[in-house]
């Protein structure tokens, strides 16, 4: 076959691939409208898989080659088998050798000794993604009970769209929140190859409407420094400045720390937090 050929039943193929596939099969929601096409729309496909519509569509066309990277997104969209997968990327002429898993991420000893030293300000670690690998008391009693989440749903993005209690505490949750998707987007970018973080945005995409439109705007913005408003049913109202620390043993990972200004309200908030959350037995948790 020729290249042309190849690129022809790779279109044939993706295309019918995806009429196999209905919309609750993809997780979906069932808008009750009549759809004009069999299973998933183009715009669905690319949607689930965290790519322009554009893009997909010059795929399945035929006029833009794919990347090992997004084959291998698709080929999970899609629900393809071992032998659908290896075909599919025979026809893209690229390797079916699939990627290797990275090694789960353990926080580092130093990391973890800072997390039970601040006993008055919240701290957490972020790592890939922006999963919450560890916390202190301070964060759970400010935050959330990060131990009450399953640890799959430890993620910082998902919590703030998904975590209705998580969202509500944050005041001013829109901008905020549109500044957590730039960060996250930064972060695809680093590790293109990441299926977990290719299914979180397809699961977030489907479910939050706000996170499918500002994933959409790319924009992008590194994860250093910054500023919040929260409503705390303890503390009350506080506005904390956060600081996000590299760690140099491993740069995929972040020590976030929480703080407000001396002789602020907010100041006064978080040594109120602290005496509650020390009174209620609110034991430091990390994973």
């Amino acid at each position: 076959m020729t290249t042309d050929d190849h690129a022809g039943e790779l279109g044939e193929f993706l295309k019918a691939r995806r009429s196999e596939v209905s919309p609750r099969m993809a997780g979906l929601p069932e808008t009750g409208t009549k759809r004009r096409v069999k299973g998933l729309r183009r715009e669905e496909v690319a949607m689930l898989a965290a790519i322009s519509t554009d893009y997909y569509t010059r795929i399945e066309q035929g006029r833009r080659p794919a990347s090992a990277p997004v084959l291998d997104v698709l080929a999970r969209v899609l629900r393809l088998d071992d032998a659908e997968r290896e075909y599919l990327f025979e026809l893209a002429g690229k390797d079916a050798q699939r990627p290797r898993r990275r090694t789960a991420q353990t926080v580092q000893p130093q990391l973890r000794r800072l997390l039970d030293e601040l006993t008055t300000s919240p701290a957490f670690v972020l790592g890939r993604r922006m999963d919450i690998l560890a916390w202190n008391r301070m964060a759970a009693a400010l935050l959330i009970d990060f131990a009450q989440i399953p640890e799959k749903r430890r993620n910082y993005v998902w919590l703030l769209f998904s975590e209705p209690a998580f969202k509500a505490l944050h005041a001013d949750w829109a901008p905020m929140a549109r500044t957590a998707v730039a960060m996250l987007r930064m972060e695809a970018g680093r590790n293109p190859h990441d299926q977990r973080m290719a299914a979180l945005v397809g699961e977030l995409s489907v479910r939050h409407e706000d996170f499918r439109r500002w994933w959409g705007d790319h924009h992008v913005t590194a994860r250093e420094r910054g500023s919040k408003l929260l409503r705390h049913p303890v503390a009350g109202e506080l506005t904390l400045d956060w600081d996000a620390l590299t760690c140099a043993g491993d740069p995929e990972q972040q020590l976030v720390v929480w703080t407000a200004e001396p002789g602020t309200p907010s100041h006064d908030g978080l040594r109120f937090l602290s005496s509650w959350a020390a009174s209620g037995d609110r034991s430091s948790a990390d994973r």
